[in-house]
């Protein structure tokens, strides 16, 4: 099979899209230098059909994980099965794991669509543009079931990671998890994840999501000669993940926690009627250090 890669390019910087890997980001790299500013995704990440081994993937309608086969809708249960082999409950929604089809396409700018029918009728949107450094990324779910269902929304990128890898992410609250990573209690941020002010990455795991971000986070990489300042909206939490080891780490900007579905008051869902919508962006503005 011959896959389609999309490229754009402004006066700094270079994407790669592969819409049939569900709408994913290949490689996001600065044109002058070659260096990578997502995780760098070589011809093997690529060939594995695997949109967790290239830069970005898209959450819908969901992030994360979700317990019990499913959930409570007005109409009646949503059942849901695994959808991963690395993971025993059902994951990131289902968006990642379809082909999308090409709207639109300019030299800056790059519409991405899919029509799904799983776990129910939805229409999902992802417009990616650049600008003088500044990718920026909207994504969109509009519900096409004549059944009313809960709906979330995420970004899953995936960035390099150097001992000198430094964040600021200002958030109040982290939901700590049990061995199956969904939450069990909501605390206070401890010291070693606080990143109020930019700091290093924890040597120990960190797979949590944190609660009552104001959309702002700063990823300073000396080592590699820059810096990203980004911005979300539609996304009042967001998971990090750090493995402990590896040359990578996530700050996934998300509209709910972890399980919300099974959360008192669905935190961050959506109940959305045939016809609406929700919407989520996330702007990554490259600074040569």
């Amino acid at each position: 099979m011959t896959m389609t890669l999309l490229e754009l390019e402004d006066e700094f910087t270079h994407l790669t899209l592969a819409p049939e890997l569900g709408g994913s980001i290949v490689n996001w790299t600065v044109r002058s230098s070659g260096q990578s500013l997502l995780r760098h995704a070589d011809d093997h990440a690529l060939n594995t059909g695997l949109p967790g081994k290239l830069g970005c993937f898209p959450l819908v309608p969901w992030s994360n994980r979700i317990a019990e086969g499913g959930f409570d809708c007005p109409d009646g249960w949503q059942s849901l099965t695994p959808n991963s082999l690395t993971d025993p409950l059902p994951i990131h929604g289902s968006s990642w794991q379809q082909p999308w089809q090409v709207v639109s396409q300019a030299s800056s700018e790059v519409v991405l669509q899919l029509d799904s029918a799983t776990p129910f009728a939805y229409r999902a949107r992802q417009r990616f543009h650049l600008s003088e450094g500044r990718l920026s990324i909207e994504l969109q779910v509009t519900h096409l079931s004549d059944r009313a269902a809960w709906h979330g929304l995420g970004l899953h990128p995936y960035f390099p990671r150097t001992d000198n890898t430094r964040l600021q992410a200002k958030a109040e609250q982290v939901w700590l998890c049990n061995a199956s990573k969904l939450p069990t209690q909501q605390v206070a941020i401890p010291g070693e994840w606080n990143f109020q002010q930019t700091k290093a990455l924890p040597e120990t795991l960190v797979d949590n999501g944190f609660c009552n971000w104001d959309g702002h986070c700063l990823i300073q990489q000396p080592d590699l000669g820059y810096e990203l300042e980004c911005q979300a909206t539609g996304s009042d939490y967001y998971l990090l993940y750090c493995p402990a080891g590896l040359a990578f780490f996530c700050i996934e900007p998300v509209s709910h926690p972890v399980n919300a579905h099974h959360l008192p008051g669905r935190p961050g869902l959506r109940l959305l009627e045939q016809g609406q919508s929700a919407e989520l962006t996330f702007s990554l503005k490259y600074r040569a250090l």
